[in-house]
C-alpha cells in the first residue's frame, strides 16, 4: 500500500469513524460527511491522474457535484431543525413525535 493510498484510506476512515461515535449535533455529523466526501473525491482525482484515461476523468466532478447537493441539503436540514426545534442535539430529533 502506497502513502499516498494510506491517507486517503484514513482519512475515509477518520470521517467514518467520526460519523458513527460523535453523534451530538447533526453539524459535527455533516462535517465529517464532507471529509469523506473530500477524501474520495481527491483518491478519485489521482486515481484518473495515474491511469491517464479519459473515460475516468469525469467520475471526480460527478462526485463533486453529488457532494455539493448533499452539502446544500444537510445545510437546508440544519436551518430548518434548528427554526422547529431551537437545537441541533441529535437527541432531540424523534420522528415518531411528528
Amino acid at each position: 500500500m502506497t502513502p499516498v493510498h494510506f491517507s486517503f484510506t484514513s482519512a475515509f476512515t477518520l470521517g467514518l469513524m467520526g460519523l458513527t461515535f460523535n453523534r451530538m449535533h447533526l453539524l459535527s455529523a455533516l462535517l465529517c460527511l464532507e471529509g469523506m466526501m473530500l477524501s474520495l473525491f481527491i483518491a478519485l482525482a489521482l486515481w484518473a491522474l495515474q491511469f491517464e484515461t479519459t473515460g475516468f476523468s469525469l467520475t471526480p466532478m460527478l462526485l463533486l457535484a453529488f457532494s455539493a447537493c448533499e452539502a446544500s441539503t444537510g445545510l437546508a436540514l440544519l436551518v430548518a431543525t434548528t427554526r422547529t426545534h431551537g437545537t441541533d442535539h441529535l437527541q432531540n430529533l424523534n420522528l415518531l413525535q411528528c
